[in-house]
């Protein structure tokens, strides 16, 4: 089931978004020449933004590894703020007649995810919907372990080891909720404790959950990088480490196919006739 985040009231040839922004009235539907195929909808991958370089370029060399993996899928980038192509600018890009799925890479549920990006779609008239984030899932544990055991974790679990979950934290209770079930899954794959913690706006901070864990006698603990690309909350959490400490997720394999994987199941959740700014839960 759908649910359209977008609402608004409508007046003559507009509707006004709850952003405040105008969008254009949707027409009257268009009617498919007998035979004809519709155009694949395009990826647009929604990244945050940030003003580390590193992480523009990370993205990008991500938005490659998705293009190799499906060379005949239209991929496009937007950013939430800080960096170009902003969203708005892919999605006015697109045209009238597009349709498109975004993907925000973003590792769990939160304002971004439920609100900014789909205000910002519902703006525009090409035909959207705005897949899950990519966490919780199997296929991102996949990257954060690997990761792990590329910074040193052993092939040998530690008896006295655990792991710091650091990501960047919301004040939603559905990032939070996602966070934590993403700690539990790496928990049963290391098979040691991992304590979800934040870089801002949520409880524990990185130097709170080491000191916790230091507490209840693990003596190595390592953080594990929840992060799409470096930028300063990654590099924040890092400076806490007091053992080891992963890198940012980056262009792991797992986090393109995790990406192909979003949107295509966004497209069989919606279907093809989707109201424009829809969500996928």
């Amino acid at each position: 089931m759908t649910a359209t985040t977008r609402t608004g009231t409508r007046t003559g040839g507009t509707t006004r978004t709850a952003a405040g922004t105008k969008a254009r009235a949707t027409g009257p539907a268009r009617t498919a020449l007998p035979g004809a195929t519709a155009p694949t909808p395009a990826l647009v991958v929604v990244a945050h933004g940030s003003r580390d370089p590193r992480a523009l370029s990370t993205v990008r060399a991500l938005l490659g590894e998705v293009r190799a993996l499906r060379p005949a899928l239209p991929v496009h980038l937007g950013h939430i703020e800080l960096n170009e192509p902003l969203l708005p600018d892919t999605l006015g890009a697109l045209g009238d007649a597009a349709s498109a799925v975004l993907v925000p890479l973003l590792l769990s549920r939160g304002h971004h995810v439920t609100r900014d990006i789909p205000e910002m779609a519902g703006a525009f008239p090409a035909h959207t919907r705005v897949a899950a984030p990519l966490g919780p899932h199997p296929l991102l544990v996949d990257a954060l372990h690997a990761r792990l055991l590329e910074a040193g974790w052993p092939a040998r679990v530690p008896a006295d080891g655990a792991v710091v979950l650091a990501s960047a934290g919301s004040r939603d209770p559905q990032s939070r909720a996602g966070t934590a079930r993403t700690a539990t899954h790496l928990a049963a794959r290391l098979g040691v404790p991992v304590l979800p913690a934040y870089a801002s706006a949520a409880a524990p901070t990185v130097p709170e959950a080491v000191r916790a864990l230091t507490a209840r006698g693990y003596r190595r603990v390592a953080v594990a990088s929840c992060f799409t690309a470096p930028g300063r909350f990654a590099t924040e959490c890092a400076a806490a480490a007091p053992w080891i400490v992963s890198a940012p997720l980056g262009t792991h394999p797992a986090m393109a196919r995790l990406l192909l994987h979003r949107y295509d199941e966004a497209l069989r959740t919606v279907g093809t006739a989707a109201p424009r700014a829809a969500l996928v839960p």
